[in-house]
């Protein structure tokens, strides 16, 4: 395989990235922006060497322990627990949680064969039991698999006595109820307050 063709091959890996894309994004790269493609190259090589995953939460990071699980002044009695470290940057972001994570890598996808035990359920439940944990937020997504997650887990979690909790739904601030689908409406009147 010629180099330009594997670019675009490794390029289509990315989610959400068709052949034309690619081929696009490969075209780009190097009929205007050598420079960026070699920064590209460099950036991708530097995070694939040196990013690993927190020994506590799971999340990226360059260090045993990332520097959320580091900060001793985060609400020890919350465990918050997503499906990425992309759902993690996206709590973070909102400023509204200051506990910690657990960070499953996955979620519970019979149809791709994926079941509890590939997604860290065993170390997430002896996280859980540690002491000082009063909380166990579920914050799954509320895809079919991430609802599916959530409900194993919760039930694993109270089985043992812990407090589990899941993330609300509803009505998203600044939208009109007409545009609203109706799934989301109907949870919202389930889940109101």
């Amino acid at each position: 395989m010629n180099p330009l063709d594997g670019l675009i091959e490794a390029l289509k890996r990315l989610p959400g990235v068709g052949q034309k894309s690619a081929q696009r994004m490969a075209y780009h790269l190097l009929q205007h922006d050598r420079d960026g493609a070699r920064s590209l190259a460099a950036a991708l090589q530097a995070a694939a060497e040196q990013v690993g995953h927190c020994q506590r939460c799971h999340t990226f990071s360059e260090s045993a322990l990332c520097d959320i699980c580091a900060d001793t002044s985060r609400d020890a009695s919350l465990l918050c627990v997503v499906e990425s470290p992309a759902d993690q940057a996206a709590l973070e972001r909102s400023n509204s949680y200051k506990g910690y994570y657990f960070v499953l890598l996955g979620r519970v996808s019979p149809l791709d064969g994926v079941g509890v035990h590939q997604i860290g359920a065993a170390e997430l439940l002896a996280r859980a039991a540690e002491a000082g944990v009063a909380e166990v937020i579920l914050a799954t997504s509320f895809t079919a698999e991430g609802e599916a997650t959530a409900h194993v887990l919760g039930e694993a979690l109270r089985s043992r006595g812990i407090r589990a909790t899941r993330l609300a739904r509803g009505v998203p601030v600044g939208s009109e109820l007409e545009y609203v689908d109706l799934g989301t409406i109907a949870h919202a009147l389930v889940d109101r307050r």
